[in-house]
């Protein structure tokens, strides 16, 4: 049987959508990944570090997904909710967490890791990531590139701007390293293809993603989601397009 409109928006309206764990969509939608395997490199990277610190960890389970982590693991996290879901993650694996609140400066002293990573940093204090590192330590991050899932996005809020399209260009993110003192070694980026199924997944990956529509509610968008349900049944999957970048910067030394 089809699902009602009221049934599907009362489902996501209840998930739980803290920490940064996506497997609530499971079956629901669909993202290609990039090709490079970020968790994969990261947990090659972690392997030969001797003290590594994890900027926006969300719920830590990206960290936690790594097979070896180095003798001192630090990660930080500015959400109550995912500062307490990382600790009960991270603390049994040997990793501390700290509650920061995404601005300057990092609670950490001068050339305190030889590894700074971050997976979907909202912001990028790049100076403080140079600050933080040792001299020949790395920064190793993939990022969300411009006008990611820009198709949803102006589903609700109309056409944007040029310049909030190109926000978060990887060009940018480079002159911005550089500037910073750091020696960018790798830089690529991919638009990867996302299918929402359902009207309940969009309602959900908004709710989690917060800064996608901002302010976004059921009840101020009803009449619109109504419209995508209709949409989604009629023509099927609702097709948006993710970017992603992976950069990873050197300090000299």
């Amino acid at each position: 049987m089809e699902r009602t409109f009221e049934d599907l928006v009362a489902e996501a309206e209840a998930a739980p959508v803290e920490g940064w764990d996506f497997s609530w969509l499971d079956g629901r939608a669909t993202e290609r990944r990039p090709s490079w395997g970020y968790q994969r490199l990261m947990g090659e990277r972690m392997a030969r570090a001797s003290a590594a610190l994890d900027i926006q960890t969300g719920g830590g389970e990206v960290l936690a997904g790594v097979p070896k982590l180095p003798p001192l693991a630090v990660a930080t996290e500015s959400w109550p909710p995912n500062v307490a879901k990382a600790t009960r993650l991270l603390h049994p694996l040997g990793a501390a967490v700290v509650k920061d609140e995404d601005e300057p400066p990092l609670p950490f002293a001068d050339e305190a890791f030889d590894l700074v990573v971050s997976r979907h940093p909202v912001t990028v204090w790049w100076e403080e990531i140079a600050r933080v590192l040792m001299p020949g330590g790395h920064y190793f991050s993939q990022q969300v590139g411009p006008a990611s899932v820009f198709e949803v996005v102006e589903y609700f809020l109309g056409p944007q701007p040029e310049e909030v399209r190109r926000g978060r260009h990887p060009d940018d993110a480079r002159r911005a390293a550089e500037a910073a003192g750091l020696e960018v070694v790798d830089l690529r980026a991919e638009s990867l293809r996302t299918e929402f199924f359902d009207v309940g997944a969009v309602i959900y990956f908004l709710r989690k993603v917060i800064w996608m529509v901002p302010g976004f509610t059921v009840e101020q968008y009803r009449d619109r989601l109504r419209q995508l349900h209709d949409k989604i049944r009629s023509e099927g999957p609702f097709v948006a397009h993710t970017t992603r970048f992976l950069i990873e910067a050197r300090k000299p030394g």
